[in-house]
């Protein structure tokens, strides 16, 4: 795939740009929507759901709390050495369980249940089972749901990860990021691969469905050669998935950032050279683009659901499930239900008072215009099977393509000289190379982008 990908197409490709789990997306978000506007959203859900008509229902459940800082994090989170925090926590997150199964009624089924964070396994067993058991009385988890938690490698060794299993997990991922000790020392997060090596060994015994790692490319300290050797690693324990992230570092916006000196951060042309590396090693390792930032065994199930065009996309990134509501727990979560994004407080105490006084937390959102819809429509399209059907945005929006997406069309053009996709009158279609490029060509069709030049805040397409 790289004698495609010339280094100015990787220069490209390591550009700002959303990723996609939503449009529009989260920094789109207003205080306009509030409780009152996600209590009608779960209302309107309830009546489909007894009409027969609800899509299926996922649960997210956002985990703050960490024993350590990691330089490099985004995520909100709670850094404590306090575990009696999560006591406390887990009270709030059975109150707005409550809430839930009040405002939907009896007989909701989850066909996916994802634990993220901060770091879930910061909770201990007895903690981590008394979630699952909150959940569980409240709403029915399908035979066949897909159950996944974020693990930090640090907190876990192979008997805990047996209890995680008999605890129903059966998708798990590990943060690694990258398995250079100076790179490690760097970020603040030191982690032998023999360890995760030992770890996918025991959840290969486990019979657990799928495996991912994460990686991060860019961080300080790294540099080709380095970063060459954490892929080659990597992609030597097999795991069924591979998620590859630039790091995007914004310290005005992540407290932990500042401790990262720039100065100790890749050029562009390191970076550049890190993901022409990666694409290569994980390519020649038999490794399949799912697309965005996965790449995946040929086998896994998110690489038979490209293939098969089964695609799907939400905030937790590729899924092979079909299209749900999520709902979404916790300080800071952020869900979907019918045409409306939500957001909890991102604030722990502002959360807590909320569901002490037995109201939703939520504190921003969007209600989807029409426009908001049929251009979601299509950047999942583009996102997820790699092909456009304007037939199907017609009849399913009550448009005409080429009128009301003519700027985007003559925006494409060049992409399509750049051969990234192909356009014609019943289709836009991305090429092999243009998957690569997925979120550039989606972003054509974001309309916050038409107007304003806030692309800083997003990470790399890459």
């Amino acid at each position: 795939m790289t004698t495609l990908l010339s280094d100015e197409l990787l220069r490209e490709l390591d550009t700002p740009g959303p990723r996609y789990t939503s449009y529009p997306t989260a920094d789109r978000f207003t205080e306009a929507f509030g409780a009152a506007d996600y209590a009608r959203a779960l209302a309107q859900r309830a009546q489909a759901f007894a009409a027969g008509r609800a899509p299926p229902l996922s649960l997210y459940v956002h985990l703050p709390f960490c024993a350590s800082v990691c330089y490099f994090c985004a995520c909100n989170k709670i850094v404590t050495r306090q575990h009696g925090r999560v006591t406390q926590y887990l009270v709030a997150l059975e109150r707005e369980l409550d809430l839930h199964h009040a405002a939907l009624g009896p007989g909701q089924m989850l066909s996916q249940l994802h634990l993220g964070g901060g770091s879930p396994t910061f909770l201990d067993d007895t903690e981590l089972a008394q979630l699952l058991h909150m959940i569980g009385t409240r709403f029915a988890i399908a035979a066949k749901a897909e159950v996944a938690i974020e693990v930090d490698p640090r907190t876990v060794d192979p008997a805990r990860l047996r209890r995680l299993a008999a605890l129903g997990f059966n998708r798990i991922s590990f943060g690694v990021q990258d398995v250079d000790p100076v790179v490690q020392q760097a970020v603040h997060r030191i982690q032998a691969i023999e360890l995760v090596q030992e770890l996918l060994d025991e959840a290969r015994q486990l019979g657990i469905a799928s495996v991912n790692v994460d990686l991060i490319y860019g961080l300080p300290k790294q540099t080709p050669a380095s970063f060459e050797r954490t892929m080659a690693s990597v992609s030597a324990l097999r795991p069924d998935r591979i998620a590859l992230y630039a790091y995007a570092h914004l310290p005005t916006r992540f407290k932990p950032q500042r401790r990262i000196l720039s100065s100790d951060l890749p050029s562009a042309e390191q970076r550049v050279r890190m993901l022409g590396q990666a694409i290569q090693t994980l390519g020649e390792a038999g490794y399949v683009y799912v697309g965005m930032d996965h790449f995946a065994l040929p086998d896994d199930e998110l690489a038979v659901a490209k293939r098969e065009g089964r695609l799907q996309r939400n905030f937790q990134g590729y899924s092979t499930q079909p299209e749900a509501d999520l709902m979404a727990i916790g300080v800071s979560a952020i869900g979907r239900i019918g045409a409306t994004y939500s957001q909890n407080n991102k604030d722990l105490e502002g959360y807590e008072a909320a569901m002490l006084e037995g109201r939703f937390a939520v504190t921003r959102g969007l209600a989807l215009s029409a426009d908001d819809l049929a251009r979601r429509d299509i950047i999942m399209a583009l996102m997820c099977q790699g092909r456009v059907d304007i037939a199907a945005i017609e009849r399913a929006h009550g448009l005409h393509f080429s009128d009301d997406f003519a700027s985007e069309l003559l925006a494409l053009a060049p992409m399509a000289e750049q051969g990234l996709a192909q356009l014609d009158d019943r289709s836009i279609t991305l090429t092999t190379m243009g998957w690569y490029f997925v979120r550039k060509l989606a972003s054509v069709f974001n309309r916050a982008l038409q107007t304003d030049a806030r692309r800083d805040v997003y990470s790399r397409i890459g």
